[in-house]
């Protein structure tokens, strides 16, 4: 074991009595070796005495007197010094004891200082300290306790102020969210009434629209269609198309839509013949060869309806005037590629064209809704889509899964 780890955590206690017993055993030492010193130079005396009383012939009695007297005065000069080396080391033993206690006494009044530090900004009085080295000590500790406090202080009128301001916060806010919540309930009831409009209007909407076309066709059977009759007729389809669009949006969420098998190809010609007259209106043609097999999917009608008028409806906006649709119906592996393309603008970006209210032409009629719309069908029922375009062609095209592949 090292001398370091021996006095690692010794207490100032405990190395006073240390002090004091080395202290003693060395006062002790030196006595002893006063002592043993002095004997010697008695015992070069007595043998100096004797041979001097042998050479004058001194009788014996003489001589143990003066023995008895050299011894006597030994002792006396061995406690002489004893007892000045007790009382010596008495008063160092005294003056030990009061240096310790005043240490003691400022070592405490610090321990307790800095265990209260915590709990009280009290500072130490310099009178209650003895030593100047502790005083010197006490004006850092006194600064330390005094900056100490005013940043506590500081850090409590900071907390005070922000939980002031986390209460009003708190109240704003409340007050905001009473707001939201009133608005969301107004915009909630908003939205429940124009989805009750909406429904209404479509279910009221589909009659007169249906008597119209019947009455057109009815009047062509019987008289000649001239190119005011031709326009109402075309406008009368576009509605019917919006119709749909909207009827399908009310409904989608409320009414299943279950599949059947389509052909697709006859399909695709009534739709091209039914927007026949509204793309001749606007100076435009479809360029339509019908492929010779006959091509099957597994699909919901009015599914396919709003991917196939929608995009017909934009090819007929689009387009310019006498120019030609080109549509394609054709078997790719296990899928039926339909495809509709024609001279336009060049749609300046493809990915947005399928996002709600996105209209590359802020000037053209509609809502931006009918391309979403089919973005929605199709990724519901895994429809596969590539849009291309430049400034020469457009196109869009719909990949769906062939019955029996």
């Amino acid at each position: 074991m090292t001398i370091k780890a021996l006095f690692k955590n010794i207490t100032i206690k405990q190395a006073n009595i240390f002090t004091i017993l080395v202290l003693f055993f060395l006062t002790m030492m030196f006595v002893g070796l006063l002592v043993e010193e002095m004997y010697e130079d008695y015992e070069s005396l007595y043998e100096q005495n004797i041979l001097v009383k042998v050479d004058s012939g001194d009788n014996s009695e003489l001589l143990n007197q003066k023995q008895k007297s050299l011894k006597s005065f030994f002792i006396k000069i061995v406690l002489v010094i004893v007892t000045l080396s007790f009382i010596l080391f008495a008063i160092f033993l005294g003056l030990n004891n009061i240096f310790n206690r005043l240490l003691q006494r400022d070592t405490q009044t610090f321990l307790d200082f800095f265990e209260n530090a915590a709990q009280r900004d009290q500072v130490i009085n310099p009178n209650m300290i003895f030593f100047k080295d502790f005083k010197v000590m006490i004006g850092y500790a006194n600064d330390m306790v005094e900056k100490i406090s005013e940043q506590k202080y500081a850090l409590m009128d900071m907390n005070l102020d922000l939980e002031e301001r986390v209460k009003r916060k708190t109240r704003d806010l409340q007050i905001i969210n009473k707001n939201l919540e009133k608005e969301k309930i107004f915009s909630q009831e908003l939205l429940k009434s124009q989805k009750e409009f909406l429904k209404y209007a479509v279910h009221e909407t589909n009659t007169p629209l249906s008597v119209i076309l019947t009455s057109i066709e009815l009047y062509v059977m019987k008289n000649k269609k001239d190119r005011q009759l031709s326009k109402i007729e075309a406008a009368v389809k576009n509605i019917f198309s919006i119709y749909d669009d909207l009827s399908y949006l009310v409904k989608k969420d409320q009414v299943e839509y279950p599949k059947v098998v389509i052909n697709i190809k006859n399909y695709l010609s009534g739709r091209i013949d039914f927007f026949t007259e509204v793309a001749e209106l606007s100076r435009i043609s479809f360029n339509y060869n019908p492929p010779a097999e006959e091509l099957h999917i597994y699909f919901n009608e009015t599914k396919l309806q709003r991917i196939i008028d929608n995009t017909i409806t934009n090819a007929i906006k689009y387009t310019l005037a006498n120019k030609e649709v080109h549509v394609s119906l054709n078997k790719n592996g296990s899928h039926v590629e339909f495809s509709m393309g024609s001279h336009s603008k060049a749609i300046k970006d493809t990915n947005k064209v399928f996002d709600a209210y996105y209209r590359e032409e802020e000037n053209r009629d509609g809502f931006g809704l009918g391309l979403q719309l089919v973005r929605t069908i199709c990724d519901e029922e895994g429809v596969e889509i590539e849009v291309s375009s430049d400034d020469s062609f457009t196109s869009f095209s719909y990949k769906f899964k062939m019955m029996g592949a």
